[in-house]
């Protein structure tokens, strides 16, 4: 049976429509990102992770967002290219979204609901992590302090485990 996760789907900043499907069988970061955020320095720790671990099957997946005191002022026209050039950021940047709110993204509707906190399932910041399993099935949720090396090991077991 397939996860509900492979049923979802999310815009480039072009507006192609990408299938969560295209990941299965891969190991799937998903973080919201913001390029003025104190925390943007995290862009080149997913990057390492994307280019360590790409082969491998690791598909790391940032999706902009501005509803953290309006840290993401590029449109998806820029976006790509200012994470490009102040970050070196090769991995596969979405159209800018909601996290929270009436507008939420589908795929951190589901992702929050799966992965919710005690406190509540709201994204309180920029750089909160997903990580979704080889099956589709959310694995972990970090939070917006935890730097992308510290989610190695959990992305080399999940990696290691194949899919049943």
């Amino acid at each position: 049976m397939s996860s509900p996760f492979f049923k979802l789907s999310a815009s480039t900043p072009q507006g192609r429509e990408v299938s969560m499907g295209e990941y299965e069988g891969k190991v799937v970061l998903i973080v919201n990102t913001a390029t003025k955020c104190g925390l943007a320095p995290q862009f080149d720790g997913l990057e390492a992770l994307h280019q360590r671990y790409k082969n491998q099957g690791l598909v790391v997946l940032g999706f902009p967002c501005d509803q953290f005191m309006g840290q993401e002022p590029e449109t998806n026209d820029t976006v790509e290219e200012a994470c490009r050039i102040n970050h070196g950021v090769t991995f596969q940047l979405m159209a800018k979204s909601d996290v929270n709110g009436k507008n939420t993204n589908e795929v951190f509707k589901y992702l929050k609901s799966e992965l919710g906190r005690f406190l509540g399932s709201r994204i309180k910041w920029n750089f909160t992590k997903f990580l979704i399993d080889r099956s589709g099935k959310p694995y972990k949720r970090y939070s917006p302090s935890t730097k992308p090396e510290k989610l190695e090991q959990d992305i080399i077991q999940l990696l290691e485990k194949k899919v049943l």
